[in-house]
């Protein structure tokens, strides 16, 4: 087991999927995201989580890493379960953990 994919295992066990934009969406590559967090393409799960806590109440159930395709953007995707029962998609920038878009609830 790669160090970042025991890393994730540990932090959030069942919520995360790695997945490359465009290609066969859903996929888990975890070795393309252990190679973007040794470049310094994405910080732990943990620190972006604690970003998203910051500003956002809720449970969060759901959790992917994309990558962005041809921008090499890597984004961390939050489904949070928000108070009244609202789901809640809510997109961070895996490099810095900026909040990019909280989705409305469904």
């Amino acid at each position: 087991m790669t160090p970042l994919v025991a890393l994730v295992l540990a932090s959030a066990p069942g919520l995360l999927h790695a997945r490359e934009g465009g290609t066969g969406r859903g996929q888990v590559d975890h070795d393309a995201a252990l190679q973007a967090f040794e470049q310094g393409k994405v910080l732990r799960l943990e620190t972006v989580l604690s970003e998203i806590r910051k500003s956002i109440r809720g449970e969060v159930v759901g959790i992917a890493l994309t990558n962005g395709g041809e921008s090499g953007e890597w984004v961390y995707e939050f489904k949070i379960l928000a108070p009244g029962n609202l789901m809640v998609e809510v997109y961070a920038d895996a490099r810095t953990a900026v909040i990019l878009s909280p989705g409305g609830g469904r």
